[in-house]
């Protein structure tokens, strides 16, 4: 079958994770989904409403749920896909037969989604901005007002994004080297990942 958008096919079409990829795609369409490509995957969604996205990673191909730390979780599949994620939970599969095995349990999840979606319910996100800043990037902002006056006209995401980079590091010497690194993109009103 066919998509009206020419971006599904190609990624339904890759070679990584194919078989996978279409065994789910079927069993959302078949709960009813909207299937467009949003961020370079595919998504599916209900009533204008995102519910679930596929991922075809290195080590495995997973079905997202974007309001997944909402849903019971009784056969206790879900994974956070990053230990920061705080909605998002994904369901991972190396194997097809594991996808078929699991369709029944699956339909349950999506249709859970999909009503929690219907329901109107909403993720209680911890706040963004009450970020602990490493020490060694609070030295260097108290000495440095024009770079204390940068960061903090970044957006709150593009601040979580390095405060999440320097808090990463063990060593205070690795975390003292990245906001070394970062100060002239900081300066430049630059996110972490941006060019």
């Amino acid at each position: 079958m066919a998509s009206i958008d020419p971006r599904v096919d190609v990624l339904l079409n890759k070679p990584e994770w194919h078989e996978e990829r279409k065994q789910l795609r079927a069993l959302l369409l078949d709960c009813q989904l909207t299937e467009q490509v949003k961020w370079g995957k595919l998504c599916y969604s209900c009533e204008n409403s995102n519910v679930a996205m596929l991922f075809g990673m290195k080590a495995y191909c997973a079905l997202g749920f974007f309001k997944g730390s909402l849903l019971k979780d009784p056969e206790g599949i879900l994974v956070r896909p990053g230990e920061h994620s705080q909605a998002m939970r994904q369901v991972r599969f190396t194997q097809i037969r594991d996808i078929e095995a699991m369709a029944a349990t699956l339909k349950a999840y999506i249709h859970e989604a999909i009503a929690v979606e219907k329901a109107g319910l909403t993720v209680a996100f911890k706040e963004k901005h009450e970020l602990t800043y490493p020490e060694e990037f609070q030295v260097v902002l108290d000495a440095d007002p024009a770079l204390k006056a940068a960061f903090e006209a970044l957006t709150l995401g593009r601040q979580r994004g390095y405060i999440l980079h320097f808090s990463a590091a063990k060593q205070s010497s690795t975390r003292a080297s990245r906001i070394e690194k970062c100060i002239p993109s900081i300066l430049e009103g630059k996110g972490l990942n941006d060019r």
